[in-house]
């Protein structure tokens, strides 16, 4: 890049678009114009104008012309000119009330909670700014020129070389970069394997947990796909309940939301489903970073990466505004996968893949996963001290991993103790809201996140939980 060219496009200056018809010369359009689009209110006091050289380049007329407006608009106190500054609309160059639309206000938001104890986000607060910031700048300024191009619809080869490493590191996934396919979380995943209809490239009926999120069952619904619940006890779902399902859905690692994970009995047995049925299982990884207890619990597939779709996203690590997930995917659904994508990708940042990508290999997101590991295991231990103490007749499970808990509460008391935590600001979830409509109910609780509160405001979201307890 020369001097010259710098120097030239500094002279540039920004846009400004101005009507000019009307009988006289160009100088008194010109003004005209300008003191037209203050009066208006289209151009705001203090907007700085473009040097009178473009303007002159942009309009087609001599330099010396816009040079005379702009000192006539001066003189008169339409607009500034210091040294250094340029030339501005002067702040009491103010609009004429009856040219501008009143403008209507917003209604006034509604209040959040008062205590924010739902599951499935993170604590936004922590969010690694400095670290991500960091990474991204890196990575903007090593990405090749292609990458400023049409997005390939399988994902940045470097995201996918280094969630490579990363799975199989710590998750015991067995792939390789051409069978990882980023995406934009794992609703985004669903609506690519089940599409619409009869498009889509799995089809129904599709075995699922019987509790799980509500809005996944809508999106397969709208799919056109039926869902079949499997029941749940101490060894997570039932899956020699399955039969004829074209495909099952799980949460192996950590029972979503009842917590727990499969048994490996049950982990084997439905790979030998999948492998007799020539079928898929879909395995939910939607929080395997966050195991607190000393037992490792790998992905399931490992178990046979021809039959297991894995999936995961940055949603409860970083997250879920990042918008960053993949399917570790099975050879033969790689090409009907990036099909059903189409020809570019849409939906995830290129340079956002990049960051994660450099955030992965610089050991950013491993510090960070580390760092939240902990601060998420010590709000866990505070919750389950905070009921020891003021609530022992409730009964705590699913807290080996993941960021919530589930009460167990005496039978009959779920729904009053939702409706006695919102009079009270609490924002949690029943263990009802999460039951398949099919299914039967597991009992009455509470799906209590204990990531989302803030650090300050952690103590009185506990103290409030255990306000609205039902007695023992």
């Amino acid at each position: 890049m020369t001097e010259s060219w710098v120097n030239s496009a500094e002279r540039i200056g920004a846009d400004l678009h101005l009507e000019l018809p009307g009988p006289g010369g160009r100088r008194a359009a010109l003004t005209r114009a300008l003191r037209e689009a203050v009066r208006s209110g289209r151009l705001a006091p203090g907007t700085r104008l473009p040097p009178y050289r473009s303007l002159a380049a942009d309009l087609g007329m001599a330099r010396n012309t816009v040079a005379d407006a702009y000192a006539e608009l001066v003189a008169e106190g339409w607009l500034t000119a210091r040294q250094g500054s340029g030339t501005r609309l002067a702040d009491r160059a103010e609009p004429l009330r009856h040219a501008v639309r009143t403008p209507v206000k917003a209604p006034p938001r509604a209040r959040g909670p008062r205590h924010e104890l739902r599951q499935g986000t993170p604590d936004a607060s922590a969010f690694p700014r400095t670290a991500w910031s960091a990474c991204y700048r890196r990575a903007l300024q090593a990405a090749p020129a292609e990458a400023f191009g049409p997005g390939d619809p399988a994902g940045r080869r470097e995201l996918r070389e280094a969630l490579t490493e990363y799975l199989a590191r710590t998750r015991g996934v067995r792939t390789e970069p051409d069978r990882i396919v980023v995406c934009s979380g794992f609703a985004h995943a669903l609506r690519l394997l089940f599409g619409q209809g009869s498009g889509g490239v799995l089809r129904g009926p599709l075995g699922v947990e019987a509790y799980g999120l509500d809005f996944h069952r809508g999106l397969l619904t709208t799919a056109g796909v039926r869902t079949v619940p499997l029941p749940l006890d101490e060894d997570g779902a039932r899956v020699d309940a399955l039969g004829r399902e074209r495909a099952v859905l799980l949460t192996p690692a950590h029972q979503f939301p009842t917590g727990g994970p499969l048994h490996p009995e049950r982990r084997a047995a439905v790979i030998d489903w999948a492998r007799a049925r020539g079928t898929v299982v879909l395995e939910d990884d939607y929080d395997g970073e966050f195991r607190y207890d000393r037992k490792p619990v790998g992905a399931l597939q490992g178990l046979d990466p021809e039959r297991v779709i894995h999936l995961g996203s940055v949603s409860k690590s970083l997250s879920p505004a990042l918008r960053l997930g993949w399917m570790v995917l099975p050879e033969r659904y790689v090409g009907p996968v990036l099909a059903a994508k189409g020809e570019r990708e849409g939906w995830a940042s290129v340079l956002d893949q990049l960051a994660l990508a450099e955030c992965i290999v610089s050991g950013s997101y491993d510090r960070h996963v580390r760092r939240m590991r902990q601060r998420y295991r010590h709000r866990r231990d505070r919750l389950v001290a905070a009921l020891a103490e003021h609530a022992p007749h409730v009964q705590v499970t699913g807290i080996a991993a993941g960021l919530h808990a589930v009460l167990r509460l005496p039978p009959g008391t779920e729904r009053s103790t939702v409706e006695a935590a919102a009079w009270q600001g609490i924002a949690l979830d029943g263990l009802a809201a999460f039951r398949h409509p099919e299914a039967a109910a597991v009992g009455d609780g509470l799906v209590v996140g204990y990531a989302a509160a803030a650090e300050h405001a952690y103590p009185a979201a506990l103290e409030a939980l255990c306000g609205v307890l039902p007695p023992g």
